[in-house]
């Protein structure tokens, strides 16, 4: 088997970044995936002052901005790792035509992604929402063998987990009335959506559980791609029986081959174990495919190399760009409006 491509170009001149806001995806994902990458951050701003402060050292950050606006002034790229209900202020105070990577979920819902969209056409922002996961080593790789036709017809995804995810590390999510789905499989169907593009429509349901009191952790979904191809999700949080039979799958599976995928990240997150790909071609022997990283941290390289390359006019295309990103919101609003109506009731067969 041929290399897959595993990773983005890079961009041959980066420009420096400057991050708004200092939580944990910033200490855990963002600051080591950019130290990997080569990338400067010129400084660090959060309405919190300690954590930035924090990170500035541990990092050799030179700058913590005193403000929102101060950050503005800086002639660079702007990484929006805030919470998405501040999204829209947050972009209204950088400068017209900035290059801005937004964490995500692109808000909460349609609605607040549609005003996130709008601020972005207003501003002629340059903006990508960092769904990462489509950029990690294995996806790009699956991507990739997709492309190279070597599983042919696709007639199979599924994303399978079983596992346990630790919430409490998740405090803000507490009061959200939606949680899974635009918190967590967000990513699958982002993921879904750059292998296959959009499905016609979404059969979902989202249950809570007894231990929780996060509104919604477990969820299951089929993504309707027509007859051929079938698409599901069985999401479980909740699998707190021991490791043995926890799992975190992601199946691509052709009519000349498959790939499988372990997203070794979630499984003891945030320690997480290896990622895995696997490739099998019909008739032959699973091979396992070497990764050049893992999805914690190196994914996030991909989003921000996409973007300063689309800024420096070297990537015709901004993979995440929030035009493309407004779509993958759509199909959560979709999952959480089947989510809502009813199943056809066994009354309605009663008589027959």
């Amino acid at each position: 088997m041929s290399a897959l491509r595993q990773s983005w170009p890079m961009p041959s001149a980066p420009r420096p970044i400057v991050i708004i806001g200092a939580g944990g995806i910033v200490k855990d994902a963002h600051l080591p995936a950019y130290a990997k990458a080569g990338f400067a951050v010129a400084g660090l701003f959060d309405t919190d002052v300690a954590p930035a402060t924090a990170l500035a050292e541990a990092w050799d950050i030179p700058t913590v901005f005193a403000s929102l606006e101060e950050a503005a002034t800086q002639d660079a790229v702007f990484d929006v790792a805030a919470p998405p209900v501040a999204h829209r202020a947050i972009l209204s105070a950088l400068p017209e035509g900035a290059s801005v990577l937004l964490q995500k979920p692109m808000g909460l819902n349609l609605e607040e992604a549609r005003a996130i969209r709008a601020v972005c056409r207003d501003r002629k922002l340059n903006a990508a929402v960092n769904f990462q996961l489509r950029y990690s080593p294995m996806m790009l790789a699956v991507a990739d063998a997709i492309a190279r036709g070597d599983l042919g017809e696709l007639v199979e995804i599924e994303v399978h987990l079983n596992l346990v995810t630790p919430w409490h590390l998740f405090p803000h999510l507490n009061d959200n009335p939606r949680v899974e789905i635009v918190s967590h499989s967000i990513h699958y169907l982002d993921t879904i959506r750059a292998l296959v593009g959009d499905p016609v429509g979404v059969f979902a349901r989202s249950y809570g559980h007894p231990s929780s009191p996060l509104t919604d952790t477990r969820t299951s979904a089929i993504l309707d791609y027509g007859s051929m191809l079938r698409v599901t999700l069985s999401i479980n949080h909740h699998y707190d029986f021991g490791r043995q039979f926890q799992d975190a799958a992601f199946r691509v599976e052709g009519t000349k081959g498959a790939a499988m995928v372990k997203l070794g990240l979630l499984l003891d997150y945030p320690t997480g174990e290896p990622d895995e790909l696997w490739i099998a071609n019909t008739g032959g022997p699973w091979e396992q495919v070497p990764l050049e990283g893992r999805w914690f941290p190196d994914a996030f390289v991909g989003p921000m190399a996409n973007l300063q390359r689309h800024a420096a006019g070297e990537d015709a295309r901004l993979a995440t760009q929030v035009e493309d990103a407004w779509r993958t919101m759509a199909l959560v609003e979709a999952c959480y409006q089947s989510n809502a109506q009813p199943g056809t009731p066994m009354t309605a067969l009663e008589g027959e």
